[in-house]
């Protein structure tokens, strides 16, 4: 009886990108679809620099970038036409070595990240209807329904329910689904617009903060621009809209003549989290575990980070380098992470989406008057919100949590492109040398110098040098009063050191956090 390592029950982005990495990282990977092909109409349009990043780190990036284009500034007008409030992106060199977001076109992008998975070796059913599981002696077994009806079992360490939002396997676990109070009936529109009408449409994103009809106007790649337009509780009783009543609400913009209508869908955008991601050895990920309102447009990077965090912890466990108790860290992390992220989500959508004109004047003149009076730019990297639980250093600053940065090299290419992934500890150019005792070092750990300058190098034979083109990592060490910064696979930051003397504490306490071990 075969039993692999990891059956992930879902093959959309999250449960594709979860199935490359694992199976990239040498586990045997199963993953099974209802559907036999990718959707065809775009739903998720927005990417950021991280998700870049771990595209990059895939070996994929090249094959993406046909089918991405960098975001515009996002400029929210509010009841008298006037501009209130700004987003953009703070001007470069990019921390992440990408610009911090993107618009995409999401059919061809599903099927590369599908193809990851099929180069990895990952065995891929589908067609195929998840329908129970069993989860005894160190084993899930699950059972499916082929494409000829048939009853089939397969049988695997561990089970990930990548599912979406009306995930089988969260059901059946009997995992639920808190609500975090936002619900409101919106229609997203994807069109395809004709060349000679686009130079009409803004070339910025538009939040309109209009209270007879709120909406979202978003650029995406090429002539691809949606509209989502918040609906009165009386217009989508039977959860659809006619083409007639679609093109009605679009007129403002663009007629059958103009454009061609790609999609149409009416939502409740909703924000609701699982209370618990894990049970026994069965995992959730993605729209399964979580779903929120699409006002900063990270629904889909939201997965893509369950992906990376669970798969480095999950490839850990399975080596048997750490306790299976780390695998309650990814819940814990991701939770509390998206929870944070949703609270900011919901507040611009209630900002966008207030109906009362006199409130929404009143939200008008407070914007304005919070920014001195002026429209003030709101960088997006300052947006985020950092980790805050689960494996981090006990010592507390700006640094810990947050994404490390990855600078441009002298030669051109990217840091992760020449260091690799996996956990690091990069070390400031212009501290001391750093030769710590092979006992105490994690398996799998990488030692690098940034340098700013060409003539600073290391003779440590440890340490492998780069020298960054732009700053980047040299500047990030300044403002956060460190020498050194222990990163984690998935990019985020352990802990940092403020002296080199406190690297070895810090080592040992990743250990701790891993392993529950001490070296």
């Amino acid at each position: 009886m075969k039993i692999y390592d990891v059956c992930i029950v879902g093959f959309g982005p999250t449960g594709a990108v979860t199935a490359s990495l694992l199976a990239n990282a040498g586990h045997s990977v199963i993953v099974v679809d209802r559907l036999t092909e990718v959707y065809d109409k775009p739903r998720a349009i927005a990417l950021d620099h991280e998700i870049m990043r771990v595209f990059q780190n895939m070996g994929i990036i090249d094959d993406i970038l046909p089918y991405v284009a960098e975001y515009p500034p996002s400029e929210y007008v509010g009841v008298d036409g006037d501009i209130i409030k700004r987003l953009d992106v703070s001007p470069p060199p990019y921390p992440q070595g990408w610009a911090p977001n993107y618009s995409f076109t999401q059919p061809p992008v599903e099927r590369l990240l599908r193809k990851s998975a099929e180069d990895a070796g990952v065995t891929i059913l589908l067609g195929h209807e998840f329908v129970s599981l069993q989860d005894r002696d160190e084993k899930v077994t699950v059972s499916l329904r082929d494409p000829e009806d048939k009853h089939i079992e397969y049988h695997a360490r561990y089970v990930i329910g990548a599912d979406g939002a009306n995930s089988t396997v969260r059901r059946l676990c009997g995992l639920e689904l808190i609500d975090l109070v936002f619900d409101e009936p919106w229609l997203v529109v994807d069109v395809q617009v004709n060349e000679e009408t686009l130079s009409t449409l803004p070339d910025v994103n538009v939040q309109y903060c209009e209270p007879k009809r709120p909406g979202t106007y978003v650029v995406g790649p090429a002539n691809h621009r949606r509209w989502e337009i918040m609906l009165n509780e009386d217009e989508c009783l039977d959860g659809s809209l006619s083409p007639e009543r679609v093109w009605e609400l679009l007129k403002r913009w663009i007629t059958p003549k103009t454009a061609n209508l790609w999609r149409s869908a009416t939502y409740r955008f909703h924000a609701v989290v699982a209370s618990k991601w894990r049970r026994g050895r069965v995992l959730l990920a993605g729209d399964a575990a979580h779903q929120q309102p699409p006002f900063l447009g990270q629904g889909m990077c939201q997965g893509v980070r369950d992906a990376v965090n669970l798969s480095w912890k999950l490839d850990l466990v399975l080596r048997k380098q750490a306790s299976e108790n780390l695998l309650d860290t990814y819940g814990e992390e991701r939770r509390t992470h998206v929870t944070a992220l949703m609270n900011i989500i919901k507040a611009l959508g209630r900002f966008i989406g207030e109906r009362d004109v006199n409130r929404a004047r009143e939200r008008d003149k407070k914007a304005l008057a919070d920014m001195g009076g002026t429209v003030v730019t709101t960088s997006r990297q300052d947006i985020m919100p950092a980790l805050s639980v689960g494996v981090l250093s006990t010592q507390k600053n700006d640094g810990r949590g947050t994404l490390f940065p990855q600078p441009r090299l002298i030669d051109g290419s990217l840091l992760d492109d020449s260091l690799g992934q996996g956990l690091r500890l990069i070390l400031s150019g212009d501290t001391g040398d750093f030769s710590p005792k092979k006992s105490m070092v994690p398996e799998g750990l990488t030692i690098a110098r940034v340098f700013e300058q060409t003539d600073a190098q290391s003779n440590n034979s440890v340490v492998s040098n780069f020298v960054e083109a732009e700053g980047v990592v040299t500047s990030w060490f300044r403002k956060n009063q460190a020498v050194a910064a222990l990163v984690r696979p998935d990019n985020y930051i352990f802990g940092t050191a403020e002296k080199i003397s406190d690297v070895s504490d810090l080592i040992v306490q990743y250990q701790r956090a891993v392993t529950g071990i001490s070296t």
